[in-house]
């Protein structure tokens, strides 16, 4: 199956009486900048952006315990969408045996 879909971000804003807002944003393009580096040499961050919108991730204050876990995750999450990426990448641009016998 293949989609081929325009770059487009989504995002979405939830509010209701008894909840706080709630706000998601989804990248599908291959148009992200990603940025990451220390403000002010104690706050570590990661950036991602596209024309539409930017999202970043940084700790509150000093780097904590919890800190360290939600980056490692992040890190774990990020390494799976690369492998995933670079697997599939490869799945679409391999000619099947059909094809191969075609040419």
């Amino acid at each position: 199956m293949n989609i081929d879909l325009d770059p487009y971000t989504y995002v979405t804003l939830t509010m209701t009486s008894e909840d706080k807002p709630s706000l998601d944003v989804s990248f599908y393009s291959a148009e992200l900048r990603v940025h990451g580096g220390v403000i002010d040499e104690w706050r570590p961050y990661l950036a991602l952006h596209s024309r539409e919108a930017h999202v970043s991730v940084s700790t509150c204050g000093p780097v904590t315990d919890t800190d360290l876990v939600i980056a490692r995750k992040l890190a774990a999450k990020a390494a799976q969408y690369l492998a995933d990426c670079e697997r599939l990448h490869t799945a679409q641009n391999t000619p099947s045996p059909s094809q191969d016998e075609a040419a």
